[in-house]
């Protein structure tokens, strides 16, 4: 056979196209980063290097594989964490704030069998996703108030749309890992400025309430300083008259003659006589 296709190399040409035709149909290299679905004549028989919870990319699935050739062909399927990428919706709050809101989920496919099935390709999977992702996003935020998208609350608000959204992914062969809301923000124009001017008046009403308690509290303990000050002024009387009229009255002429340090010496004049009784303490006993 060797020296019949020797003598004819043509014969050899052909020969060793078709055996790397077989070779290449037979054989096939299996990325680590995708998981294959063996597919004969149209049905699905088994999968090479499917996703598993906790298994290291590149492990015992990755590398070659076989198949029967010109029967069984293979359909790859990414094994990695993909993006659905939502349109721009419309939300209307609780506080009639209408918001644009741009989101996006992060999936993965891991059960490639299910998915094949159900969808096809990867593509189709997101297609089918993307308005489930709106109407459980307009859902869940139409129930909350804008401030809930500022508040440590957000995170349970897009706990709830995941939940909601991988339960349609499961019949895809799909698990949602995460959402997230890229951006949020009131429409350009009039609703802005009076959603602006709303706001402003909120605050401006919150900063009222907040001095008006200030000043309230002031108050307050002003008047326990002076009653605290009093009953400490009553002790010394009882205690010592003589020591508490010297000490007011060391205290005023302070006030007086020396000022309390803002305005400047030597502008003010006072003239008294010696035998005024406010002088009494600089006379002596």
């Amino acid at each position: 056979m060797f020296a019949s296709l020797r003598a004819h190399p043509m014969r050899l040409v052909f020969f060793l196209f078709a055996l790397l035709v077989i070779v290449t149909s037979t054989l096939a290299i299996v990325p680590e980063t995708r998981q294959g679905i063996v597919v004969r004549f149209g049905k699905p028989e088994r999968t090479i290097n499917r996703f598993q919870e906790g298994a290291v990319f590149g492990g015992a699935g990755a590398g070659l594989t076989a198949r029967i050739p010109f029967a069984e062909e293979i359909v790859w399927i990414d094994k990695r964490v993909r993006d659905v990428d939502m349109d721009t919706q419309q939300v209307l709050s609780t506080d009639q704030l209408r918001l644009e809101v741009d989101a996006f989920a992060r999936y993965r496919i891991t059960n490639p069998v299910q998915m094949y099935i159900a969808a096809r390709t990867e593509e189709n999977v997101e297609a089918a996703l993307r308005p489930i992702l709106g109407s459980q996003l307009r859902n869940e935020l139409g129930k909350r108030p804008f401030a809930t998208l500022l508040s440590p609350e957000r995170e349970g608000v897009m706990e709830n749309i995941r939940r909601g959204l991988d339960r349609v992914a499961r019949q895809y062969g799909a698990e949602i890992i995460d959402v997230r809301i890229k951006r949020a923000d009131l429409p350009d124009g009039t609703p802005l400025q009076s959603a602006f001017q709303r706001m402003r008046t909120a605050r401006e009403q919150e900063a009222r309430s907040i001095r008006a308690q200030g000043a309230k509290q002031a108050q307050i303990i002003r008047a326990e300083a002076d009653a605290e000050a009093a009953r400490t002024y009553a002790q010394a009387f009882g205690q010592d008259p003589d020591f508490y009229n010297f000490y007011r009255a060391m205290q005023s002429y302070q006030t007086t003659f020396v000022g309390d340090g803002e305005a400047p010496k030597g502008q003010t004049s006072i003239i008294l006589s010696p035998d005024n009784e406010y002088l009494d303490e600089f006379i002596g006993r």
